[in-house]
């Protein structure tokens, strides 16, 4: 499965100078710090929430993320439909927050 290339143009125009990719599962993946913030898919993008957020974040329409069977707190799916105007920019800065709390790896 190949991510959306245009999706990831718009995110590289929002990560912080620094941030460095990495093709994960078909995913393009942003790392800050060495932290995955966001990835972005197919047809949707990956946000790190942390576990205190995520709840927020499927309040504001985002969906749960899973591998499988198994899902991930602390991440959330939100699709593509969801991420016109100004969205993208909140979703991606609340990824970075999040990645940018961490300790560096």
């Amino acid at each position: 499965m190949a991510y959306d290339s245009d999706l990831a143009d718009r995110v590289r125009d929002l990560v912080p100078a620094g941030t460095t990719e990495k093709q994960m599962f078909g995913a393009l993946a942003f790392m800050v710090n060495g932290n995955m913030a966001c990835a972005v898919g197919a047809d949707d993008l990956l946000v790190r929430t942390g576990k205190t957020a995520y709840e927020t974040a499927i309040a504001a329409g985002a969906g749960p993320m899973t591998m499988g069977t198994r899902t991930m707190s602390g991440y959330v799916n939100v699709s593509a439909d969801l991420l016109g105007g100004d969205a993208l920019a909140d979703w991606v800065g609340w990824a970075v927050a999040m990645a940018e709390s961490l300790p560096p790896k």
